[in-house]
C-alpha cells in the first residue's frame, strides 16, 4: 500500500498528542532568583506585582460589610482569581456555642475582648495557611476593624508575609438601610435564633452601640498611604484612595457597580433551532417550528410577569434575534453574548467529534473548563468574554437575557457561585426561564418550564476519562487545512 508521501507528494504530518492549551497547574507568587525561590521572604516588606492581596472591611455592624464580602469573593473565584472569605463573627460563633447578649461586645468586657482577638487571631492564621500553603490569591477579611490600632495590626501582619492589604469601609448613616438590613440578614442570625423579632432588633441596635464610641474610620490624611476605597451610603458616594495594583482597580471597579435595589434576572437559551433538531453544535441556523413556538409562549409569560422597566439582550446570533423578535418589546444585541466558539467542530454532531477527533473530544471530557476547541474557545475563554456582561447586570435592576447554552452556564454559575469543574455540567434546558432574585447572601432561583418540547442537548459530566496515546491517536490531529 502506497504511504502518504507517495500518494501525495507531501511528508506525513507527524505530531505529538495535543494537550489542553490552559493546564490546572499550581500557580504561585513567590519571587525567583537564578531559577530558585528566594529564601526568608517573610522577614522583609515586599510588594511584588504578584502577590497575595488582604482585602479587610471596615465598619460598624449592619453596614453591608459580610454583603460586599460574600459579593466579592463570588466575583473574583469566577474570573478566575482564587478567593477565600474569612468571617470572624463565625470564628466567634465557634468559639461561644452561646450568644447571650450585647453585653459580650462592650468595650470594658475584658473577657468578652479577649475571646474577640483570639478569634481575629485565628482567622489571620487561616488566612496566612490559605494564602501561603493552599494556593490562594486573595483573602477577605471580614470584620468589624473599626479602630486604627486593629487595622496597623493586621498591616503589620501583613507586611511580615509579603501581602498587600485593601481595605474596604461601609460607611451608612441612613436609619432605614441600617434597620432593613438587621431585619433582612441579622436576625436569621445563630445569635438571634431564640429571640423574638422586638428583642432582637433591641439587643442588635446595642450591639452597634458598643462599636460606635471607638470607631475611627478611614481619614484622607491620616490613612493616606493606605489602600482603600469607602463606600457612602450604599454607593451614592465613594472615596477610592492609593489603589496599587490590576487586582484592586478589579475590586474598585465591581465595587461601584453594585447595589442592592431590589429586582431580578431572567435567563433563558434562544428556542429550539434547526440544528439542535439535528444534534449539531454551534452555527448560525433560524429556530425549528417548536423554538418558534416557544418564542409565542415566552412573549406571553414576559407579558403576565408585568415586569416594570424590563431591558431585554440577545447575542448577535439568528437564533437568539429571532426568539426575541416575538416579545415585540425594545432589545439590545451583544456580541460577547454569542455562544461559545467550537472552532473546526461548529456544526459537527458529538459522534463525530468523536469519531474524526477521538483525543480532542477525550480532552474535553478530560478537563472541560479549560478545554479549548481548536480555532476555538474555552469555556475559561467565554468567562473573560462575559466579564462586562456580568458588570453590566449589576448595574441594571429588571434584565432578560436570552443566550445559548454555554452562555447561560457561565452566567448562572457567577449568580449562584458555582466552581470552574461544576461550571460546564450546569443544567440550562431549551424552553425553560430560569428567574433569579438576589436576596442577602446569594441568590433565589425559579425554574420555569414553558411547556413546549425541545431536543435535550444537555451531555452529563463522564464518571472516567482515559485518554489512550496509541501511535493512532498521537497522529489524530487536526487536519493542517482546518
Amino acid at each position: 500500500m502506497a504511504s502518504t508521501e507517495e500518494r501525495t507528494g507531501t511528508p506525513p504530518l507527524v505530531t505529538s498528542p495535543r494537550q489542553l492549551t490552559q493546564n490546572p497547574l499550581k500557580k504561585i507568587w513567590m519571587p525567583y532568583k537564578n531559577g530558585h525561590p528566594e529564601q526568608h521572604i517573610s522577614q522583609r516588606k515586599v510588594c511584588m506585582t504578584n502577590c497575595p492581596t488582604l482585602i479587610v472591611t471596615v465598619g460598624l455592624p449592619a453596614r453591608g460589610k459580610t454583603y460586599i464580602s460574600k459579593k466579592l469573593t463570588r466575583y473574583l473565584n469566577w474570573i478566575g482569581v482564587p478567593t477565600k472569605e474569612f468571617n470572624v463573627g463565625q470564628y466567634r460563633r465557634d468559639c461561644v456555642k452561646i450568644y447571650k447578649s450585647f453585653e459580650f461586645f462592650r468595650p470594658d468586657n475584658e473577657e468578652g475582648l479577649k475571646i474577640r482577638k483570639q478569634c481575629a487571631s485565628a482567622a489571620l492564621n487561616d488566612v496566612q495557611q490559605y494564602l501561603g500553603e493552599e494556593g490562594g490569591q486573595v483573602a477577605v477579611f471580614d470584620a468589624t476593624n473599626t479602630t486604627r490600632e486593629r487595622r496597623e495590626t493586621i498591616v503589620r501582619f501583613a507586611e511580615q508575609n509579603g501581602y498587600k492589604v485593601f481595605f474596604v469601609e461601609s460607611v451608612c448613616e441612613d436609619p432605614d438601610v441600617i434597620a432593613e438590613n438587621i431585619v433582612q440578614v441579622k436576625l436569621g442570625s445563630p445569635d438571634y435564633t431564640d429571640c423574638n423579632t422586638d428583642e432582637a432588633i433591641e439587643d442588635f441596635m446595642k450591639r452597634i452601640k458598643c462599636y460606635e464610641n471607638s470607631y475611627q474610620t478611614l481619614d484622607e490624611d491620616l490613612d493616606r498611604e493606605l489602600s482603600f476605597i469607602k463606600i457612602i451610603d450604599v454607593g451614592r458616594r465613594y472615596l477610592v484612595n492609593r489603589v496599587l495594583d490590576h487586582i484592586q482597580s478589579r475590586i474598585v471597579y465591581y465595587l461601584m457597580n453594585i447595589h442592592i435595589t431590589p429586582r431580578s434576572i431572567y435567563l433563558c437559551r434562544h428556542g429550539e433551532s434547526d440544528l439542535n433538531v439535528k444534534g449539531r453544535i454551534g452555527g448560525d441556523s433560524g429556530l425549528s417550528l417548536r423554538g418558534k413556538e416557544f418564542a409565542r409562549y415566552l412573549a406571553k409569560f414576559i407579558q403576565d410577569q408585568n415586569i416594570k422597566d424590563l431591558k431585554v439582550w440577545t447575542s448577535q446570533m439568528k437564533r437568539t434575534i429571532q426568539t426575541a423578535e416575538a416579545l415585540s418589546v425594545p432589545y439590545e444585541q451583544w456580541k460577547a453574548l454569542n455562544e461559545i466558539d467550537a472552532g473546526v467542530c461548529e456544526e459537527m454532531m458529538y459522534e463525530e467529534i468523536q469519531e474524526n477527533y477521538p483525543l480532542e473530544f477525550a480532552l474535553r471530557d478530560q478537563d472541560k473548563y479549560r478545554y479549548r476547541y481548536p480555532k476555538g474557545e474555552s469555556y475559561e475563554d467565554l468567562v473573560q468574554r462575559l466579564e462586562p456582561v456580568i458588570m453590566e447586570l449589576e448595574r441594571q435592576e429588571n434584565v432578560l437575557v436570552i443566550c445559548h447554552q454555554a452562555v447561560m452556564r457561565c452566567l448562572l454559575a457567577y449568580f449562584l457561585d458555582k466552581s470552574a469543574d461544576e461550571l460546564p455540567y450546569l443544567k440550562c434546558p431549551l424552553h425553560t426561564v430560569l428567574k433569579l432574585t438576589p436576596v442577602a447572601y446569594g441568590c433565589k432561583v425559579e425554574s420555569i418550564s414553558l411547556n413546549v418540547d425541545a431536543v435535550n442537548t444537555h451531555r452529563d459530566k463522564p464518571e472516567n476519562v482515559n485518554i489512550h496515546r496509541s501511535s493512532e491517536d498521537a497522529l489524530q490531529t487536526v487536519p493542517p487545512h482546518l
